[in-house]
Order: structure tokens, then sequence, then C-alpha cells
């Protein structure tokens, strides 16, 4: 009688995945009927506006190593005039008034001081003069 008990407590090491491809199943069933029936989004593409105008060529204030100035108008072919401080100020303000988006760069010889750089940067800013910059050159150069 024993050896009977003994081989109905025997261990089963196999699984039984009949369940597991039964649910496998239903869901590839849910997921093949809800597949046609989900609305691909929509995208809205902007539309064109007015394109940008332009960007106006820079006016640039020379400052050579004698701590004379000179103007360069590269909007009207970069031609090159020397001016005064106060030459300087009402040339840029009618420029500017003409065409208010109009930079000023400020360009210095490497030998000019320090000191007369920042006094026409000081000179602009003093007269409201807006978008002024430092113009450099590439080390390589």
């Amino acid at each position: 009688m024993r050896t009977s008990r003994r081989s109905s407590r025997r261990l089963m090491n196999e699984i039984n995945v009949v369940p597991y491809i039964d649910v496998m199943l239903v869901l590839l069933v849910i997921f093949m009927v809800t597949a046609p029936l989900m609305n691909p989004g929509q995208i809205e593409l902007p539309q064109i506006g007015k394109s940008l105008p332009p960007p106006v060529a820079p006016l640039e204030v020379v400052i050579k190593k004698d701590a004379t100035l000179s103007l360069r108008d590269h909007s009207r072919g970069g031609k090159e005039s020397k001016v005064s401080r106060d030459e300087l100020i009402s040339i840029i303000k009618t420029r500017q008034g003409a065409q208010a988006e109009q930079a000023v760069v400020i360009s210095a010889d490497k030998d000019v001081r320090y000191e007369e750089v920042i006094n026409v940067v000081d000179v602009l800013q003093q007269q409201h003069i807006k978008k002024v910059g430092l113009l450099t050159q590439a080390k390589g150069k």
C-alpha cells in the first residue's frame, strides 16, 4: 500500500501553458478589433505668414590709433568717412531715425587704449542710441 501512495504524490515539473495561450489569443483579437476603430492624429501645419524683413547692415564706428573716429555705413556701400564725436552722434541719430533697427558696432585698432573705446560707448549710451556692440576679429586673422 505504501508504494501506491508514493506514486500519487509525485511532483509535476511541467507548466501548463494552455491558459496563457488562451489569454494571449483573446488579447490579440481585442487589439485586432480595436485598431481599425482608432482615429489617426491630425497634424496641423503652421500657416505661412509675412516673412521678416532682412536685417539692416550695421553702422561701424572705427577708432584709429590716434583716437580719431570714422564712420562706415555697410548699408550704403561701406565707404569710410572721418567724423568728430558731435558729427558721429548726429549722423547715427538721423540714420537710426530712418531705420530704428540698425545696430551700431565699434571696431578699434588693437593699439587703441581701452579708455577710448569705453568713452565712445559711453557717449553713444548717453545719447540713447540703441543696439551698441563691439566688433571683434577671430584670433587666427
